[in-house]
């Protein structure tokens, strides 16, 4: 009895009074709703469990009626025995039914008095556990809270909820993405939590089951700086990738560096890589690529819904940018159905003129959005300047001289001579890629190519890149923008 309590808890135990009473053994709170239930024997039924769990709650409920310590009655040629567990009198510890058939075994009572106290024992420490659990879980969501309105940009709201919880928001950050081993990302939790000192956020992620992301403190003289590469050095099989350093208004840029980073370091023998030095695309827009983002995104901005329940503009919002972040993942994100999702976008879709499903239109969003994410101060007009008429088209933007500057710098790895070793032409393979609208099947229909082939060339060049292509967040919208500018300038020049 006392093995069983020790090895499998209040389910073996029940299992083990089930098999002694030949019949239905478990456990009900003071309601009568039953907790455990076990029948135990090659003759029982669903029909016999389901008879014999509803005779133990009437037997409990008139238990709790008559306030006694035991009670037991007999229905058909079946006798209800019922005992209270012992337990703190705020904890309403539940009661012990058993549903035997006549004659009972010898020495059926006396058994279920010896079992009463490890049972209650059992019962006590799992209740603990669920509590723990349950606090836990709690604590994980909170911290999921905050991260998500550190990447929406709400800092104000973030730092009052994270005012809860341990430690206090750093700024400036690093973001730091851990792909833990599969079944293993608490204990990979537990070991960040310890090597950081307790400086650092850890939030499991809640798009990818074998992420963690790290808000760790930035600065030369920050603890926590080393704390991805030390993960890696620590955990075996943990691949880490981490940004560079940010400001706390910026964490979402610092975690698509860090997704980035992954990708490379997935291919390092030392599993941590950190995220090169490349300028933002909502940076090198400027104050004209401010004005187009505006009039781009307005109608959707501007959005009133016609019903008190449908979605707003704030929330469309939200859904857009966690779709273009993730993809399909977004359900799990934003915690919402696939329905939900696609009648979202497509209302998105219809307010804007846009093809969700094209790479191109994407991309289009993707750099609006982000330069509205982007500090006022960065894209601001000077206040001595007039401010010209905004440009409609996205072609006046990638014009300029610092996008396309922008643009070279971007595509500048697929040049380089171990990028032309690594993989035939690398532009031809990403400009197919991108115009099968990142799909696979296509992209390799049109290279010849088979689809395994065609992943292992852009898996090859996510290294050369030094950026996620295959896994969203993806670089493919970087990657569209900075063709169409090089494409821009090449037309021009013909022009001329």
């Amino acid at each position: 009895m006392h093995r069983l309590a020790r090895s499998g808890g209040s389910r073996e135990l029940l299992r083990w009074v089930s098999g002694r009473a030949e019949g239905w053994a478990g456990l009900l709170d003071g309601d009568g709703t039953v907790l455990h239930g076990v029948v135990r024997g090659p003759d029982s039924t669903v029909t016999d469990a389901a008879e014999a769990a509803a005779l133990a709650t009437e037997g409990a409920r008139e238990l709790a009626t008559l306030g006694a310590r035991s009670f037991s009655f007999d229905r058909g040629s079946r006798t209800v025995l019922l005992f209270p567990l012992d337990g703190p009198p705020d904890a309403s510890p539940p009661v012990l039914a058993v549903v035997a058939p006549r004659p009972l075994p010898d020495g059926l009572v006396g058994l279920l008095s010896d079992v009463a106290m490890p049972l209650a024992t059992c019962w006590a420490a799992e209740s603990v556990e669920r509590k723990r659990r349950r606090v836990d879980l709690a604590e994980s969501r909170n911290r999921e809270a905050v991260l998500h309105l550190l990447m929406t940009g709400q800092l104000s709201i973030a730092h009052q909820v994270a005012g809860a919880l341990r430690p206090a928001l750093p700024d400036p950050v690093q973001v730091c993405v851990v792909e833990c081993p599969t079944g293993r990302r608490d204990e990979v939790a537990r070991n960040c939590a310890e090597l950081s000192g307790g400086r650092s956020w850890i939030v499991r992620c809640p798009v990818y089951a074998r992420h963690l992301i790290l808000v760790v403190p930035a600065g030369p003289d920050a603890a926590g700086r080393q704390l991805g590469r030390r993960v890696a050095d620590v955990v075996d099989e943990c691949v880490v990738g981490a940004s560079e350093d940010v400001p706390l208004s910026d964490t979402a840029t610092g975690y698509r560096q860090a997704f980035h980073a992954l990708a490379v370091a997935r291919r390092l023998p030392a599993r941590h890589a950190r995220f090169g030095s490349a300028p933002e695309a909502a940076l090198v827009v400027g104050a004209a690529g401010a004005r187009w983002a505006d009039a781009l995104l307005n109608p959707l901005l501007t959005h009133v819904p016609r019903r008190g329940h449908d979605p707003g503009s704030q929330e469309l919002s939200a859904t857009l940018a966690s779709w273009l972040a993730f993809s399909t993942h977004a359900t799990q994100h934003l915690k919402i159905h696939r329905n939900t999702l696609t009648a979202r976008l497509r209302l998105i879709g219809e307010l804007l003129g846009l093809d969700l499903g094209r790479v191109a239109d994407q991309a289009v969003l993707d750099l609006a959005l982000r330069v509205r994410a982007t500090p006022s101060a960065l894209r601001a007009v000077p206040p001595d300047e007039a401010a010209p008429r905004p440009p409609h088209r996205l072609d006046d933007i990638l014009r300029e001289p610092a996008v396309q500057e922008w643009a070279a710098q971007q595509l500048r790895p697929l040049t380089a001579s171990d990028a032309a070793r690594s993989t035939a032409d690398p532009r031809a393979t990403l400009r197919t890629w991108l115009d099968c609208e990142a799909r696979l099947g296509p992209t390799a229909a049109a290279l010849g190519l088979s689809v395994p082939g065609v992943r292992k060339r852009l898996t090859r060049l996510e290294s050369t890149l030094q950026r996620s292509l295959l896994q969203a967040p993806s670089a493919r919208y970087d990657l569209w923008l900075a063709f169409r500018a090089l494409d821009i300038a090449a037309a021009g020049n013909a022009v001329r």
